[in-house]
């Protein structure tokens, strides 16, 4: 691993209260943190429509569209049944690459069984003035599980428009070691569910064939990289050791065999580098920063970003902004919020939408402070 400098960027006090609005200095400038919308209950994701509004889930089972002056509608109907139960809930939220043309909506969520044992499931629906109908399950983790913890789970379109969905080990440990199960993996799938004929693991006995890569323990932050089509990930690890990584067909990222953070207990937990076989990080957090949701920022909006990848941090309260030249972290900035950020999105203005994770859970969206530019 290479060691990268990490440059603060503290919030200031409230520009005007009535504004909602607050400045931030950071390495390139000051930047507007405003609020568009309040009262959201544990916002985990936002899609954008074509017409501006935003699809924003809610944790404990709701969909809702927000204006971009921030009236939220009310639930959605046709939403899945949910498991709401510590960190399980509804999910992520993604547009089909063709949804102008065919309204379709993807939830991830979790989802339990008549006896209480729960895995992340994956459903579409189209969608019109009221919600979601015609729903479809076109994904289960197999098996469902006791326990209410690391479901993953996001969603993301590759450009050849198969559809990665990223799974917790739901803190089991072991299975994410085993291509028989989904847990701990990241799998892809056709937009219908069906499975790809270039998987890695097809026709291979014993394993599931959804799974593109294995060895993970809690992927909550997917994107694809604009410049290569490759995924990128991020993954919590145990005491210390998030991780980035950039998942390739087949390969194993060693959890929890290894690790660069050790378990709760106190019990050591070998290094990455005493297991060559296992694919390596891109870059990794310790102390943790507990990351969710992630995005390549690509506009020009907010001058010195292009190129950067943002990524929200839970447990660190904060933004974080990666320098990157290729597939190496060259430069981090932390811009400090105060506040539990689930998801960060580059909205189609080039603005940034920040969610936070909080019972009255906002929008945020990040500009820059145009009194300040030269």
């Amino acid at each position: 691993m290479y060691w990268v400098p990490i440059m603060m960027a503290m919030a200031l006090p409230f520009v005007s209260s009535a504004e909602a609005r607050n400045r931030m200095n950071t390495a390139n400038g000051s930047i507007l943190v405003e609020t568009v919308a309040s009262g959201l209950e544990h916002p985990w994701s936002v899609a954008y429509l074509p017409d501006g509004r935003l699809l924003v889930t809610e944790r404990p089972g709701r969909l809702r569209i927000v204006t971009q002056d921030g009236n939220l509608s009310g639930p959605l109907k046709g939403v899945p049944e949910v498991f709401t139960s510590g960190q399980g809930g509804l999910l992520d939220v993604a547009l089909d690459p063709a949804f102008q043309r065919n309204r379709f909506v993807y939830l991830s969520y979790a989802e339990a069984d008549k006896n209480g044992a729960a895995s992340t499931a994956v459903a579409r629906g189209k969608l019109d003035k009221l919600g979601l109908r015609e729903l479809q399950v076109i994904f289960r983790q197999k098996p469902k599980v006791s326990g209410s913890k690391h479901w993953g789970s996001r969603l993301v379109f590759a450009p050849d428009r198969t559809l990665f969905i990223t799974l917790g080990e739901r803190f089991k440990f072991d299975p994410a070691q085993e291509l028989s199960t989904h847990l701990g993996k990241v799998v892809r799938i056709n937009s219908d569910g069906t499975v790809p004929e270039d998987n890695p693991f097809v026709g291979q006995q014993d394993a599931l064939p959804e799974i593109w890569s294995y060895g993970h323990r809690n992927v909550q932050g997917a994107a694809i990289n604009p410049e290569t089509g490759a995924l990128w990930v991020h993954e919590m690890g145990p005491e210390g050791g998030d991780e980035l990584n950039v998942p390739e067909a087949g390969k194993n990222y060693g959890w929890p065999i290894v690790s660069w953070g050790d378990n709760y207990d106190g019990t050591t937990i070998p290094d990455p580098p005493t297991h060559p076989e296992f694919s390596g990080s891109v870059r990794q957090w310790t102390p943790v920063i507990s990351p969710s949701g992630m995005t390549f920022y690509t506009a020009d909006a907010i001058p010195g970003w292009k190129g950067s990848l943002l990524i929200g941090g839970l447990s660190s309260e904060s933004l974080i902004r990666l320098n990157l030249k290729g597939n190496e972290v060259v430069g981090e900035e932390r811009l400090a919020l105060g506040v539990r950020i689930r998801d960060v999105r580059q909205s189609p203005d080039g603005a940034v939408h920040l969610l936070t994770d909080e019972k009255e859970g906002k929008i945020l969206r990040l500009v820059i402070d145009s009194s300040t530019t030269p």
